[in-house]
């Protein structure tokens, strides 16, 4: 808190403005040493060095709009990028929502793109720091997005009445169900984890998260509400009722997101929306697709999006560009033709051959192969070390698919299309 303070003075956003980009730690080392030396108090120039390296990091996500911002390092790792915010707006803008309670702001990145994009915004976090940064990266909104200092139970508590006693929505109900039931108003939540350590492999209760993902859950049954998750979360938990959205951008899957209400599409329950720079491409379904029938290796090798797999949606995309299964259990799909559909990779078979570093090593020399990207699937083994055992003296590039095919372990040369 106190670097805080030290930063939100007039002194301190000049000198944050003068340091520019820091990106790696010399840089950070060099920074340290000239404020030092200028005479600056230790608070400011640790406030000031820090903050302009999480801009740095936060410009893949925010853009230009990060040279005015501040962060925590938490909330630069935990923010939705801002076209992928942008994007959840314009869901809410379609969706007849004027209002916004962002509950769990964070840095107010998705508040950001809520307010961008026309509506009024409420952001509230429980992290009296945050709730600070938020307030001053929201600042250029004015009223249209005020920042809130407490928990998300309590603002709801405050506004709508108790979660557990949401369903009494009668006619002489008090002013806070009337605001329950503002159908232009809108709740963007997304919950914290508890749990230390967790991965996206790593199954989470749902009491792990803050508000507990059932509070959430029910919240979501009487308000138009989006519920950012982690892209691995249990789909055991998710509810039967919400439109369940995964968002990859630029080949990385960043998010699962759960509507309902009006924010929630008719007869969509699953999503995958597949960003790509300025452009993006969405395939929806009422439900998990049934997967494509297995056939033989083609001609070319294809590599779903990380969203599509994840939304189980990987059947539908198959039977839409004439590919089957390589194999039952494995996301690789297969066929004769290229594509240019933005929902696989596509990759023009060389050679096949056993997957072990004796027959690759063949292979990778007759091929003229001195740099390789290797990709695996359904085999447990470490790329970065499997590399070390490949003999790359050639002038070619390629990339190397280790996978399984039934119980065949096999390697595919291939070039990305």
């Amino acid at each position: 808190m106190s670097e805080l303070t030290a930063l939100l003075t007039p002194e301190g956003l000049r000198l944050l403005d003068e340091v520019g980009t820091i990106a790696s730690a010399a840089e950070v080392a060099g920074a340290v040493s000239r404020l030092r030396a200028a005479g600056h108090s230790p608070d400011l120039v640790s406030a000031v060095v820090g903050q302009a390296h999480l801009r740095t990091k936060a410009a893949s996500k925010f853009g230009g709009f990060a040279e005015r911002m501040l962060f925590t390092r938490a909330g630069v790792e935990q923010a939705t990028r801002l076209g992928v915010a942008a994007r959840h707006a314009g869901r809410m803008r379609r969706a007849g929502i004027s209002r916004v309670a962002d509950l769990g702001c964070g840095i107010g990145g998705d508040s950001l793109a809520f307010a961008g994009a026309g509506l009024s915004v409420v952001a509230v976090d429980a992290d009296e720091v945050t709730a600070a940064i938020a307030a001053y990266n929201l600042a250029p909104f004015g009223a249209d997005a005020v920042v809130q200092h407490g928990t998300a139970e309590d603002f709801v508590s405050a506004n709508f009445g108790e979660v557990h006693n949401l369903r009494s929505n009668s006619a002489d109900s008090s002013e806070d169900a009337a605001l329950l039931r503002d159908t232009r108003m809108a709740v963007w939540l997304d919950p914290a984890r508890r749990t230390s350590g967790h991965s996206e492999t790593r199954r989470v209760a749902a009491s792990d998260y803050s508000p507990s993902l059932d509070w959430a859950f029910e919240l979501a049954t009487r308000k138009p509400t989006g519920i950012k998750l982690g892209p691995g979360h249990d789909r055991d938990s998710l509810p039967a009722d919400a439109e369940a959205q995964w968002v990859s951008a630029d080949g990385s899957v960043v998010e699962l997101v759960l509507w309902s209400g009006a924010l929630a599409r008719e007869g969509v329950r699953r999503a995958a929306l597949v960003i790509r720079g300025e452009e993006s491409h969405e395939l929806t379904a009422g439900a998990d697709a049934v997967d494509a029938d297995v056939r033989e290796l083609g001609a070319f090798l294809h590599e779903p999006d990380g969203a599509v797999i994840r939304a189980r949606l990987i059947g539908d995309v198959a039977r839409s560009i004439d590919a089957g299964m390589l194999d039952e259990k494995i996301a690789y799909l297969t066929g004769d033709a290229a594509l240019t559909t933005p929902f696989v990779q596509s990759f023009r078979v060389r050679e096949v051959m056993a997957a072990n570093p004796k027959a690759i090593n063949q292979v990778l020399r007759s091929n003229d192969i001195g740099t390789v990207e290797i990709k695996k699937r359904g085999m447990d083994i470490d790329p970065a070390a499997f590399r070390k055992k490949l003999n790359l003296k050639g002038s070619q590039t390629a990339t190397l698919v280790l996978t399984r095919v039934g119980y065949r372990r096999i390697a595919i040369l291939a070039d990305r299309v």
